[in-house]
Formats: C-alpha cells, structure tokens, sequence
C-alpha cells in the first residue's frame, strides 16, 4: 500500500507502508476519495513554517524555540500530507459501537490507500448521509475558517462585504456572507476562472487585483461608502492593500490567511489608518472562541458539516483538477505547490 509524504521542502513521493492492527477505541477506513490542504500545509511543505523549529507556547501565548534536543516539528521524509479523507470503514476495534463495517465516513487523514482513526468520543469522524457528496465533505476543513472569517467579521442582513482571494476558504466565505444576508458582495482575485466560480454563487461583482483599482470599484459600488468588513483569504499584500482602500469608515478586516511576512511597501498607513479600520485575526482552531462558551471549534464543526451536508453550501466546483494516487506525487507538487492558480482545492480519487 502507498501513502504520499514530503521526502524534502517541496518533494512529494508515494512511499509503501505496512498497516498496522487497530487498538480497541480505533477504525480502519478504506480512502475513497481524499484532498490537502491548500494553505498552511503549503507552509509546512516549503519548509518555511515557524512550527519547525519553534513551537507555540500556551502559558507565554507567544512563539518560543524547541527545547534542546527535541524533535523538529515537521521531520521531512516522515511527514504525511493530506488534510481530508472520504471512505469505507472495514474493520472496527472491540470498544467502537458508533460506528459499523460499511459505514461512509469523513475524517482528517493523510493521502493513504487506508487511515487508521479514533471512533470512540471522536466527534471528527463523520458519517455521511445517504447520496452526500464527497466533494463537499472534504471541504469541511476550509468551510471552518470560511465560516470564522465571515462570524469575526460580523457580517449582518444588508452589509457590503468583500472577500479577497477565492480559493477554497474564499469561495465559502463568499456563500456564507451572501446567505448572511448581505446586500453586496464582492470577490478580489487575480484568476478569471475562480471569479466566475465566485459569481455564480452569490457574488454580486469579482475583480482583479491586476490592474484594477479594485478599492475604488468597491467605492463605487457601494455609493461611496465602501465595504463594511474585508475578509482576507489570500495572504497577498497586494491584494489587501489594493482592498483596503475601498474599506469604510469604521470597517472590520478579517484576517484569515496563514500570513507571510509583507514585503517591503506594504502601507497600513493610507485608507485603513484614515479610516479607522478594525482588524482581527480569524482562526476557527483557537480555543476559546471569541464568542465563548456559545460557541466552540466543536460547534463551528458540527454547523459546517451541516451545511456541506444538506446542500446549503455547494462545493462541487471546487474540486479541481481529480487526480488518481499513483499520480498524486506530480500532481501536488504541480497544483498546490508550484502552480496554486491552476487548482482552487485538487481532490484525489483511489
């Protein structure tokens, strides 16, 4: 059986592994369907992940080196990729009575020919509906961010909202604003295929960063008040800088991209700070919410696989291109890492 790893910063390989037996709380899935993730585990691929070498420290809340001797946070030649898996449980442990041998599930996984899970007390590990779609399902790990990106940034019936970078969690957080209730919504990214995607679900208008005044368009859409709130999916300076100037006054920016340093020329100081613009820091995975105790990790999960379930977001066109395992390799290098701009979120079929 093959499994996909980063041998080195930017070289992915099928390598062959050996199964093992499952303890007692645990299931065995036979991988159907899977996919990466495109954002922070792009950063991890690279090499230039700050969890490398240093780790977050809970009591200080702050980046610290690795103690002496540690292991290294991510040991290329070991370091599986692969974020969501769809498939067949074929074998159960003696303490799982949640789940049952032929059960379509969802789980996070690695890119595998088969996955070894917790099922017992493991609210991750999802069964799928009769006739659910699997592209939806592996898109419930950027429908959590989407949907963080969208509550931090306050999206309320009649709001102007503009969504940069259309990826997968853009996509979504273009559905999720439009089915909030506002009243424009507007897409920012430089490739025309993920603008039509955008446009034919829920966007009201979608520009290029590239050589367009993308502030001034948002300006003139909104009657010269601008954008309520900016949710910054893609992590480019450009683009954000280029959003900012069609922010109101008093406007929200929700940051949800795994940033990158800004590159030199990179100015807080124009629209944003005349405006007094407000900006967070998205993040779905960070306990407690910010809406704490209402609301949980737990509880954005379990709303989103609700809705990727029963068709309220629709992820079908995000799924490109499919790939097979044995051409996974070629492939993630090419459309996640090398060439993001020709996927928006690749899928792998087994």
């Amino acid at each position: 059986m093959k499994k996909l790893i980063a041998t080195e910063p930017r070289v992915a390989d099928l390598v062959e592994y050996e199964d093992r037996e499952l303890a007692k709380d645990e299931a065995r899935i036979q991988v159907k369907f899977a996919s990466p993730k495109h954002g922070t585990e792009v950063v991890d691929f690279r090499g230039v992940s700050p969890f490398i070498d240093e780790e977050f420290n809970e009591e200080w809340n702050m980046f610290m080196p690795r103690a002496e001797g540690s292991a290294r946070g991510i040991v290329f030649g070991e370091f599986q990729l692969g974020n969501m898996v769809v498939g067949e449980i074929v074998e159960i442990g003696a303490d799982v009575t949640e789940y049952a041998i032929g059960d379509i599930v969802c789980s996070y996984g690695p890119i595998m020919e088969t996955v070894i899970v917790k099922a017992v007390d493991n609210y991750k590990l999802r069964k799928m509906p009769e006739g659910a779609n699997w592209k939806n399902a592996v898109c419930y790990d950027p429908a959590q961010f989407a949907m963080s990106g969208v509550r931090e940034a306050h999206v309320r019936a009649g709001d102007y909202v503009v969504v940069v970078g259309l990826g997968a969690i853009g996509q979504i957080a273009i559905q999720l604003a439009k089915k909030a209730g506002a009243s424009i919504v507007i897409g920012v990214d430089p490739l025309e295929h993920r603008r039509e995607i955008a446009m034919r679900h829920g966007a009201d208008a979608c520009f290029s960063p590239v050589g367009t005044d993308v502030g001034f368009e948002v300006k003139k859409l909104t009657g010269k008040l601008g954008a309520d709130s900016i949710i910054e999916t893609s992590g480019n300076s450009q683009a954000l800088e280029a959003a900012l100037r069609g922010i109101a006054y008093g406007g929200i920016i929700s940051y949800v991209a795994f940033a990158k340093p800004f590159p030199d020329g990179f100015n807080l100081g124009r629209e944003a700070h005349f405006n007094n613009a407000k900006i967070v820091f998205a993040r779905a995975s960070s306990e407690p919410n910010p809406d704490y105790p209402r609301w949980n990790r737990k509880r954005i999960e379990e709303t989103c696989w609700e809705l990727l379930m029963n068709g309220y977001l629709d992820c079908e066109d995000l799924i490109d291109p499919i790939v097979s395992l044995d051409e996974s390799a070629q492939a993630y290098m090419k459309y996640v890492d090398q060439n993001p701009d020709l996927s928006i979120k690749m899928g792998i079929e087994l």
